[in-house]
C-alpha cells in the first residue's frame, strides 16, 4: 500500500512538472508582442496622418474663406476668428508631424 502511494505521488509530480514545461513553451515574451503591435501600427500611421492633413487643408480653406468674408464685411471681431482657425490648422499639422515622429516614420 505504501509503494502505491509513493508511485501515485511520483506520477503526480511528473505530471505537474510536465505541465509546467509545456506552459513555459507556450509563453510568449512581452517584447515580441510589443514589437508586433508596433509594426502593425506603423502600417496605419502614414495613411492616417495623410487623412488628418487633408482634413486640415479643407478646414483651413473654409476658415480662410470665413475670415476673408468677415474681413470684407467690416466685422470688428476678426482677430478672434483668425486666431481660432489658424490655431486649429496649426494643431492639425503639428499633431500629424508628432505622430509620425513618434512612430519613426
Amino acid at each position: 500500500m505504501n509503494k502505491i502511494n509513493k508511485l501515485k505521488k511520483a506520477i503526480m509530480l511528473a505530471i505537474v512538472f510536465a505541465a509546467f514545461q509545456v506552459q513555459s513553451v507556450f509563453a510568449q515574451s512581452g517584447v515580441t508582442g510589443i514589437n508586433t503591435a508596433t509594426s502593425s501600427l506603423k502600417t496605419y500611421v502614414d495613411p492616417a496622418t495623410n487623412i488628418v492633413l487633408a482634413i486640415g487643408a479643407v478646414v483651413g480653406i473654409i476658415g480662410g474663406l470665413r475670415v476673408y468674408s468677415k474681413w470684407n464685411s467690416g466685422d470688428q471681431d476678426i482677430n478672434k476668428e483668425l486666431m481660432g482657425w489658424g490655431g486649429s490648422c496649426l494643431f492639425l499639422v503639428l499633431s500629424a508631424a508628432v505622430v509620425k515622429a513618434f512612430f519613426g516614420i
